[in-house]
Formats: structure tokens, C-alpha cells, sequence
């Protein structure tokens, strides 16, 4: 990638997937792209502000997500999520657009994997998209299997024990709460699950994952010990 390359981050509104992806940003930042990292609305101006204080190298963008016109009180999960869809993707299509005759045009999205029709948005402008993968590599794994592989069957999810490619086995207790409980939050468990609809498509996968980190501390580990 070269340096100087502008690469747009977007994540879904939430403190859980903001700050992984944050992070990430800021990582990306110090191997020379530009970055910038797209919030919308709904952010609470104390969490914008922690946002921009803790990633002091990046670029940071607002866009409209339709919240300032609702009632949060009345607005249910189903209908606050087909709107943010519905908005943002017309808001990000505009910005991205608008920053196509600028002086650093953006070449590639990173957007939030519950955000799948982010990377319908990069393709019809012409760039790149990458989804970014906020939970674990294993909780993604046992959503994986079950969406595309079907490997287990019938959800919600029956032990006593589950069985996927790669992992150890696993109980009931070790599954999603969103696989064993599939009638409390169904707009969510579809979030979710949608995030899997056209990833195959992207250009890369990104994930949230210690491993590299880990491997890294052992190697420091092991220097210090020889010195």
C-alpha cells in the first residue's frame, strides 16, 4: 500500500465496535495512509469527543444517520436499523463522492462487518471495501458454520455438545446468547448473521484478534531472556 493512500473507516454506532475499530485506524494511521474515520450522528458528543482525543492522528468525519428526526423513546430496534441503512448508505454515497476531487481521494472503505452494504455503497464509486471484523475470530467461526456451512442445524442451538471444524468442543454455554436465545433480539441475531451475506466479495477480511500481539510479546520475551 502506498504511502499517502486515503482509506475511509466506518463503524456501527456502539461503544463495543467503535473502539476495536478506532484502534485499528489508529495502527493503520501509523504505517503512512491517511485515514478517516467516518462517525454518525447518533454519537453522543462526549463519546465524539473521546473518539477524536484518542486518535489524534486520524481525520474524522460526521455524517447524518437520521436520528436527530426520531424519537428514541418510540423508535423500535427493527425500524432504527432500517433507517441508519437506509440513511448512511445515501450520506456515506455523498460523502465519498464529494471527496473524489480532493486532494487525497479515498481509495478504500473499512467499514463494520454488520455493515455488509457498505461495500455495495465502495463498489458502485469505484473503490475498494474491507469489512472489519469486531468480535472474536471464534465467535465469527461459530456464526460462519452455521450460516454458510449449516453445520448446526436447526437454531436455537441443541447440546450437549457442538462440534466445528477447527475448535474444541463446545457446550451450550459456549455458544452466542443469540444462537440459544433467538427470540429476544431477532433484529439483532439478523444484524448479525447478514454480516456473512456478500463478505466473499470484499477485496480483504480484517479481524479483531490478539494472536499477532501475543506472538509479538512472546518474541520480545524470548529477546530479553537472551540479553
Amino acid at each position: 500500500m502506498e504511502r499517502g493512500t486515503h482509506i475511509l473507516v466506518i463503524a456501527y454506532p456502539v461503544q463495543g465496535h467503535i473502539n476495536p475499530m478506532l484502534q485499528f485506524s489508529k495502527r493503520l494511521a501509523s504505517k503512512g495512509p491517511r485515514v478517516t474515520f467516518i462517525s454518525t450522528s447518533i454519537m453522543s458528543k462526549s463519546i465524539l469527543q473521546t473518539v477524536q482525543t484518542a486518535g489524534s492522528s486520524l481525520n474524522f468525519e460526521t455524517i447524518s444517520d437520521g436520528s436527530e428526526d426520531v424519537d428514541h423513546k418510540t423508535e423500535i430496534i427493527d425500524a432504527q436499523l432500517e433507517r441508519f441503512e437506509l440513511v448512511v448508505s445515501q450520506n456515506l454515497a455523498k460523502f465519498i463522492e464529494s471527496q473524489k476531487s480532493s486532494k487525497h481521494p479515498p481509495k478504500i472503505l473499512v467499514y463494520d462487518s454488520v455493515l455488509p452494504w457498505a461495500l455495495n455503497v465502495a463498489r458502485k464509486l469505484g473503490i475498494d471495501g474491507a469489512p472489519f471484523f469486531t468480535q472474536s475470530c471464534a465467535v465469527n467461526a461459530i456464526y460462519y458454520h452455521h450460516v454458510l456451512r449449516g453445520a448446526l442445524g436447526r437454531i436455537p442451538v441443541e447440546g450437549p455438545l457442538i462440534s466445528l471444524p477447527s475448535m474444541p468442543s463446545l457446550g451450550i454455554s459456549d455458544m452466542p446468547s443469540f444462537l440459544c436465545d433467538t427470540h429476544s433480539y431477532p433484529a439483532l441475531l439478523k444484524l448479525v448473521l447478514n454480516q456473512f451475506s456478500n463478505f466473499q466479495e470484499a477485496n480483504w477480511l480484517f479481524c479483531n484478534t490478539f494472536d499477532k500481539l501475543e506472538h509479538e510479546l512472546s518474541l520480545r520475551g524470548y529477546e530479553g531472556k537472551r540479553n
